[in-house]
């Protein structure tokens, strides 16, 4: 009876912090201001990058954490599969579709690990690579993406694995771009 006391608790923790990295990266500014493509792949990278930022700061409490970090991943992985559905794709290719989001999800969990370890130009080509998905990045607005995600991964960081491991989580606040208005350089917009 404790096993599955302890093991409906972990669920309900990482439905807690699955569904906080949901919506953060449902924040329209990630969209609108920083230039994240408003597509479906755009949003599961979205819900990728925090979700590896939260699997690597439980990865840094491993002995206390691990089975929590299991819960979440396949609380994610099955949110994924029903959205698949819903989105309409038939039956039999959602499996394939899953395993290939599985896939692409390591690969940026890797990348982005490296990425926080290693120096800035690291961390810029990975979300380059694999959240912009683009040959060309406005490069203001990745190098606000890149130190928000340092800034996050500093927060949680320094967040208690106690508070964690009761479903809280803490984002740091939302990065903004200075709008320039149409027809305007920098310059202008600076001196008025």
């Amino acid at each position: 009876m404790l096993n599955f006391r302890g093991r409906a608790r972990r669920k309900a923790v990482a439905r807690s912090l699955y569904e906080a990295v949901v919506a953060r990266s449902r924040e329209p500014a990630f969209y609108r201001e920083l230039g994240v493509p408003d597509t479906v792949d755009g949003r599961f990278d979205m819900v990728a990058l925090h979700a590896a930022l939260v699997l690597w700061r439980l990865k840094a409490d491993r002995s206390r954490s691990a089975d929590l970090a299991q819960a979440f991943f396949d609380l994610m992985f099955v949110d994924m599969d029903e959205n698949l559905r819903e989105l309409g794709v038939g039956d039999l290719s959602v499996g394939r579709k899953v395993k290939q989001m599985v896939k692409a999800f390591y690969g940026r969990l890797a990348a982005y690990e490296a990425g926080l370890a290693g120096e800035q130009d690291q961390l810029d080509a990975a979300l380059s690579r694999n959240l912009y998905r683009a040959a060309t990045v406005d490069e203001e607005k990745l190098r606000t993406m890149s130190d928000y995600v340092r800034r996050q991964a500093q927060m949680l960081e320094n967040l208690e694995i106690d508070r964690i491991l009761v479903g809280e989580l803490a984002f740091a606040p939302i990065p903004r771009t200075p709008r320039v208005p149409e027809g305007r350089s920098h310059e202008s917009v600076e001196s008025t």
